[in-house]
């Protein structure tokens, strides 16, 4: 026979999978992407907002597209538009759950991936 307590973690994990949508389980909404550049060290603008010099990693948000723009002295100032996906797999098995998954997962954005991971540019001399 079962435990009290072991029904209740047991039912809890169950209603967890019907709670919360499958990619917020397994991926989570945002992601982390690399920025380098040839030569290191390009300022990195993510939307109009400095962020950092490469070499580096941010974590952004799947749902959104990002406009990113690297800059350095005596370069060419050169911009790249990330966009995402919707991951098809993760509709699939939110509906197989139910309702709630495909709300959760819609709302978070964790349906979506960004498009790539890394991001490297070769800098051109002006």
């Amino acid at each position: 026979m079962i435990s009290r307590n072991r029904r209740l973690i047991v039912l809890l994990a169950a209603a967890s999978l019907f709670l919360a949508g499958c990619a917020t389980l397994i991926k989570g909404s945002s992601e982390v992407v690399n920025f380098t550049s040839s030569p290191a060290k390009a300022e990195v603008y993510v939307d109009g907002i400095f962020k950092g010099n490469t070499p580096m990693q941010l974590k952004l948000e799947s749902k959104k597209t990002y406009t990113i723009e690297f800059r350095l002295s005596e370069f060419e100032s050169q911009t790249v538009i990330l966009t995402n996906s919707v991951q098809a797999g993760y509709v699939v098995l939110d509906v197989i759950f139910g309702l709630v998954p495909v709300i959760v997962d819609v709302a978070t954005g964790a349906w979506y991936k960004l498009d790539r991971d890394h991001v490297h540019l070769e800098m051109v001399e002006k």
